[in-house]
Formats: structure tokens, sequence, C-alpha cells
């Protein structure tokens, strides 16, 4: 992954779940390799349109999406790959691999399904500091 293309984590601005995933993920990055934008904001909407992804639908947006090198990765794809591009010990979710993608993903929209209920959410997204605007889009 070049300089010039950093992954972009897309999430769900809302979501207490997601936001805590991003935080999660900023703690751990510590070579800056992704860079973040809510689904909600113009830039999240722009990435999907230029991605060819709908906008988000009545149901609310996918939890989480990863969109490196042009190609957009969804559910447990895009999970697993985040944990391998943050390197380290978070690689060993490459095991995640090994189930079969249909129980991936159904676990996956599962857990999206009730994130709201389990996780609660906000009136409006997460706004980073001053030190990590410059990671957000």
């Amino acid at each position: 992954m070049s300089a010039s293309s950093p992954a972009v984590v897309l999430f769900d601005g809302v979501c207490n779940l997601c936001n805590g995933f991003v935080q999660f993920l900023i703690r751990h990055d510590a070579q800056a390799r992704f860079r973040f934008a809510a689904l909600q904001s113009e830039a999240g909407q722009a990435l999907l349109a230029a991605a060819g992804h709908p906008p988000p639908g009545p149901a609310g947006p996918e939890s989480v999406l990863l969109l490196v090198g042009g190609q957009l990765y969804s559910h447990s794809a895009a999970v697993l790959r985040i944990a391998g591009l943050l390197g380290g010990g978070w690689r060993i979710a490459a095991v995640g691999w090994l189930l079969p993608r249909p129980w991936r993903d159904a676990l996956y929209r599962f857990v999206a399904r009730h994130r709201y209920r389990w996780f609660g959410r906000q009136e409006s997204c997460w706004l980073p500091t001053p030190a990590l605007r410059a990671r957000f889009l």
C-alpha cells in the first residue's frame, strides 16, 4: 500500500460500536496506515459513489467498509483485511478466513443488526481531536 493511497475505513458515524472500533484502530495503528470517513459524511458518500457502492438504505449504513487499492471490502472481509493491515499480533485474526464466508458474514450481519441496541448510538457523528483530524476525510 503506497502513501498516496492509504486504506480508508468507512464506518457508521453514529454507532458506538463502530466509533469504538475506529478508536481501537487509531490506538493500535502506530504507522497511521488508515484514514477514516463516516459513511454519513460527504467524504464517505463520495468514496462510496466512486467505488460504485450504493448509498446507505433506509435500514441504515453497514457498520464498517474498507477501501484499499481501489477495492471495496464489506462485512467480514473488511474486518479481516483491516486486522491483516494492522499487522503485528492482530494478524492472528487471519484464522477467520478459515471459516466459510457465509458463516462469517452471517455473524457480521447479526452483530451489525443489533449494534444500536447492544452498544447504543449517538445523535451525531464523533468528532476527532485536532491531533487526529488529519486522519479523517
